[in-house]
């Protein structure tokens, strides 16, 4: 892939009603996912899972979502800088519909899966949060379909908030191969928002093999970037704007799990992961 197709600005990924809307067709893979509707007050969108498992998210607002005949509903929070969300998961094969009075803006991360699991809700209450790393590179991790803390077929998913001047994603890390209880292949989706009018964040990934995927991109709310390899990192936030990013993976493993290797210079330099 050539930078301009790992880097899709905002509207870039725009199709069908959604502001964004990568699906593995576009991202050129196998199993991870990334949605966004936005819904006026009043509003509602209706669509079926397929094959995938889906994961609805509020990232402004709050709504109801209906799976088939059942009904949860999301409080949600006023923006992904507020705090934690509560959220639901829809299995594959099912019909959703998203309502919302108020409005909002709702991510779906969703991954191709062979398992039918239950439709559940996810409290926010539940959802274990990290503080990862100090100094510069102090960052909110926020686990809440993490491999470890919220059971799906394939899809892991988790939100990273970093303060403003600060870098996360740091050091570089690589989760491209299929290395048993060392490394595990995976997909990865970065959907960034930025706290505050005209901010800015960068995204880095680079080669972990000849001819690998290589982009530096000014990332700004609403971007994605699409890591099908690499080394990838750091994400670094503009002072004075705090920058948030959705990460979506889903990878071939028969086991679900998130294994990094880091690079193996920066690692050395800082000491391990931070």
């Amino acid at each position: 892939m050539t930078s301009t197709d790992l880097h899709l600005p905002r509207g870039a990924a725009a199709h069908g009603g959604y502001t964004v809307d990568i699906g593995p067709e576009r991202a050129g893979w196998e199993y991870s996912g990334l949605r966004v509707v936005e819904l006026t007050p009043g509003g509602s969108h209706t669509f079926t899972t397929g094959g995938s498992e889906w994961i609805v998210l509020p990232l402004h607002g709050g709504c109801t979502v209906r799976i088939e005949e059942s009904e949860f509903q999301l409080l949600g929070r006023d923006s992904v800088f507020s705090g934690v969300s509560d959220f639901v998961y829809a299995p594959r094969d099912a019909r959703v519909q998203i309502a919302s009075g108020v409005g909002g803006r709702f991510a779906l991360a969703g991954a191709k899966c062979e398992r039918r699991l239950p439709a559940r809700y996810g409290p926010a209450p539940e959802v274990p949060v990290e503080h990862r790393g100090s100094g510069t590179c102090a960052r909110q991790v926020r686990n809440f379909a993490a491999a470890d803390t919220f059971d799906c077929d394939r899809l892991i998913a988790v939100e990273v908030v970093t303060p403003g001047g600060n870098w996360s994603s740091y050091p570089s890390h690589k989760h491209d191969e299929h290395l048993p209880g060392e490394e595990s292949r995976l997909e990865e989706i970065y959907y960034f928002e930025i706290d505050g009018p005209n901010g800015f964040g960068y995204q880095r990934v680079f080669p972990s093999r000849e001819g690998g995927s290589d982009v530096l991109a000014e990332v700004r709310s609403g971007d994605a970037v699409l890591v099908p390899d690499g080394w990838h990192g750091p994400s670094i936030a503009q002072p004075g704007h705090d920058m948030y990013y959705l990460n979506v993976m889903a990878g071939p493993g028969e086991t679900r799990e998130w294994r990094i290797r880091f690079h193996p210079g920066q690692a050395e330099s800082t000491g391990g992961y931070r």
